[in-house]
C-alpha cells in the first residue's frame, strides 16, 4: 500500500449506487478500527445510466489527502458491460486487485495477470428480493469476500443502518449472497 494508504476507486452506472456503497465500507472501516476513511464521490454531468465513478481511501492512520486516486490498489466495478466503454483499469497497480460484478469465472477477464474477483451480484440481488439493477449492497459483500478487509457481519451492520427503512433486510442478504458466491482467481 502507498503510504499505508489503501485507494479504491469504485465504477458503476448513474443511479447503481457507487457513492453509497463507498461510503458504507468507509464507515464500515472506520468502525472496524481504522483511523482513516475518506469516501470522495466524483460529480459532473451524470445521468442515470452513464459511466461514473468514486474514490475510497482507508488507512490505519489518518488521511489529509484528499487527492482524486490516479493509481488504486483496487477497483470495484459495479457493471461488467462498464468494461466495453471505460478503461476502468487504467492506473491500477501492477499487484492490484478488481472486484467486478460479472457472470464469468475470473480467469475469463483480461486484467494483465492481476487478482480478479467476481460475483453475479445482479442475479444474487435478485434472488435476495431486491429490484434488478440494485447491486450496491451485493458488490460490498463481493468487496469483503475479496479483501477482508472488513468483516462482513460489520458491512451486514453497515448496510443495514444506511438501508434503515428502505428494506434493510434485503440489502443485507444481497450482500451475503454475494459474500458466499464470490469468485477469487487471476485474470489471463
Amino acid at each position: 500500500m502507498k503510504k499505508d494508504i489503501l485507494e479504491i476507486r469504485w465504477h458503476g452506472r448513474g443511479g447503481q449506487g457507487a457513492i453509497t456503497a463507498a461510503k458504507i465500507v468507509a464507515n464500515a472501516a472506520f468502525a472496524s478500527g481504522f483511523k482513516g476513511a475518506v469516501m470522495t464521490p466524483t460529480f459532473g454531468t451524470e445521468r442515470r445510466g452513464a459511466a461514473v465513478f468514486t474514490s475510497l481511501k482507508i488507512s490505519k492512520e489518518k488521511i489529509y489527502d484528499l487527492s482524486p486516486i490516479t493509481t488504486p490498489d483496487m477497483i470495484i466495478v459495479l457493471d461488467h458491460t462498464l468494461l466495453e466503454e471505460v478503461d476502468v483499469a487504467a492506473g491500477l497497480k501492477d499487484d492490484g486487485l478488481v472486484v467486478l460484478n460479472g457472470a464469468k469465472s475470473p480467469e475469463e477477464y483480461d486484467f494483465k495477470g492481476r487478482k480478479v474477483a467476481v460475483c453475479d451480484v445482479t442475479r444474487h440481488a435478485v434472488q435476495a428480493g431486491l429490484p434488478p439493477g440494485i447491486v450496491n449492497s451485493g458488490i460490498i459483500g463481493a468487496f469483503s469476500k475479496a479483501t477482508g478487509l472488513v468483516e462482513i457481519d460489520v458491512l451486514l451492520e453497515a448496510i443495514q443502518k444506511e438501508f434503515n427503512g428502505k428494506r434493510p433486510e434485503l440489502n443485507a442478504k444481497a450482500a451475503q449472497l454475494a459474500y458466499d458466491n464470490t469468485a477469487v482467481g487471476g485474470s489471463k
